[in-house]
This record gives C-alpha cells, structure tokens and sequence, in this order.
C-alpha cells in the first residue's frame, strides 16, 4: 500500500515538474499561448497586449526581418507602453513619411543573439551592477537589476522594466517589457 502511494506522489510530483516546465517553455502573454515553435511575429500576432507593437513592425516593414532566422533578442513593448507616450506619437509614427524614425525605434528594442533574463542576470553581475546591450539599431541599451528585476535603459536615460522573461521563440527570445525605449 505505502508503495503505490509513493509511486503516486512521484508520478503526481513528476506531473508538476513537467507542467511547470512546459509553462516556463511557453508562457501566456497578455493572455495568449507564446510557442517555441514560432517566430517572434508569429507569437507577437496572437498576443492582445502587443497589437501596437506588431501594426508598427509592420509599418516599419520589419516583419520579414523578424520572421528570419535570427536569433534576436527582442524587448517587446506592450499596448500601455505605447500609450505612456505623448499623444499622437503612435499614429504620426505609423505614417508612411515616419517610417525611418519607427525603424529606428523598433531596431533599438532588438539585440543580436539569444539573450536569456539569466545570461542577461550573469552579464549584470559580471559588469559591476550594469551590462551595455548593443542594439540593432547601433546604440547602447543599459541593462540593470532593481531587486528581482532586469530594467532597461536607453539613451535619453529613459527606464523600462522587463515585465515576462524569457518568451522562447523559434528564432530567438523576447523580453515583455512596460516602457517603449527611446535611441
């Protein structure tokens, strides 16, 4: 009897284990599934919280670069990032005559390679308290911990803090973040 109720527990326990790894694999983002098996775009296209990020990449004509092969590193702002910025900054940015500056802004949130929150942890510490990212873009983003937290800083000194790490995708990470970060 104790037997087959420690091969329970274990089972059940084995059970978690997995769950807990496959929820780590592919987290939820604003409420929709992110998959390891799909591109950065692919998983940005279902997520509801990012639908601002995705009509910008689009506008900027960056969706065939982020479909690519990669790896890349993206720190994604969400639909309330965009809205902190002053009004009308998101539409004119949209605009044909705009898209220069927006690519210049989506390329700042992009990294070459595939940066985990712990590799990006392990370059912090290992920089005294700070890590300079060097963005696709060509300018520095600074990365630092507040507590538990990565934050990120741009180039006006701007900050943004990582909000779901580690969105595995199939060409490379994303990093949810709360602020759009300005070269």
């Amino acid at each position: 009897m104790k037997k087959s109720l420690l091969a329970s527990v274990a089972v059940a326990a084995l059970a978690i284990t997995t769950l807990s790894a496959s929820a780590q694999k592919d987290p939820m983002v604003g409420g929709a599934p992110m998959y390891s098996n799909k591109t950065v775009v692919e998983n940005a296209s279902t997520a509801p919280n990012l639908t601002t990020l995705v009509a910008a990449v689009k506008a900027a004509g960056l969706v065939e670069t982020l479909s690519g092969p990669g790896p890349f590193t993206v720190f994604a702002p969400t639909n309330d990032a965009f809205a902190k910025l002053p009004a009308g900054t998101v539409d004119t940015l949209v605009k044909p005559e705009s898209k220069d500056t927006l690519t210049k802004i989506l390329t700042y949130h992009v990294v070459a390679g595939k940066i985990s929150s712990k590799q990006l942890m392990k370059m912090i510490k290992k920089g005294g308290g700070k890590a300079t990212l060097k963005t696709v873009q060509g300018e520095d983003l600074t990365a630092t911990m507040s507590g538990s937290s990565i934050m990120l800083t741009d180039a006006k000194g701007g900050m943004s803090t990582i909000t779901t790490a580690d969105v595995f995708q199939s060409n490379g990470v994303a990093h949810i973040i709360d602020t759009v970060l300005m070269p």
